[in-house]
């Protein structure tokens, strides 16, 4: 199988991340939709990061949908998302507000380095950053009470996707999404990152 996109999307190195946890075997091509939009159209006529190739030649594209699909591939007891109900009702929960808070910090670099300034349209990027703040907020809640995982000694799927939309808001959104208001995403994101699965699959 192959990975298509470049590590410094929050959906690219969501997959990768969880590629690695869960011993699924993969190259990694990092191709740019913006850099190399005809290279990457050749795979996938949509240039959707991320995509997946399958062995057969089958193209996968959205992070959630790709993660649903190797979930099925590998042993249950490799599996991120938990079985059980409620578990997994919560582990949903989760990776539905750290989606969001992706979705809003890349749409604040599109407003920053995509839209040219005169273009820019201030209430909908103060919209948006309200909806990241929103997001984080929530998520910190969570990390607040992680032990040392968001979902206890095991981590999760969850754990995967809220690390790398926070990584992914530190690294361009740092003006807009302070640190300082989000002590335990911050302490979390720490312990995460110093996994061998993150530390090998850097954003930067």
């Amino acid at each position: 199988m192959v990975l298509i996109g470049m590590l410094d999307s929050p959906y690219v190195r969501r997959c990768a991340v969880s590629m690695k946890l869960m011993g699924v075997q993969f190259e990694h091509w990092p191709v740019s939709v913006f850099r190399q939009f005809d290279q990457f159209r050749a795979i996938n006529p949509v240039v959707k990061a991320p995509s997946l190739v399958c062995d057969d030649g089958a193209v996968l594209m959205d992070s959630t949908l790709i993660l649903d699909y190797l979930e099925s591939t590998v042993d249950p007891a490799r599996r991120l998302m938990p079985a059980e109900v409620a578990r997994r009702r919560e582990a949903l929960r989760i990776t539905g507000l750290a989606l969001v808070a992706a979705d809003k910090c890349v749409q604040i670099v599109y407003e920053k380095e995509q839209r040219p300034g005169d273009k820019r349209h201030e209430p909908w990027l103060e919209r948006i950053t309200g909806q990241a703040h929103a997001a984080f907020g929530e998520l910190e809640r969570v990390a607040h009470r992680a032990s040392p995982w968001l979902q206890g000694e095991r981590l999760t799927a969850a754990d995967v996707v809220t690390a790398c939309a926070w990584r992914f808001g530190q690294f361009y959104n740092a003006p807009e999404i302070a640190s300082a208001r989000f002590p335990a995403l911050t302490a979390y994101s720490s312990r995460a990152e110093a996994l061998a699965e993150f530390a090998s699959t850097p954003l930067d």
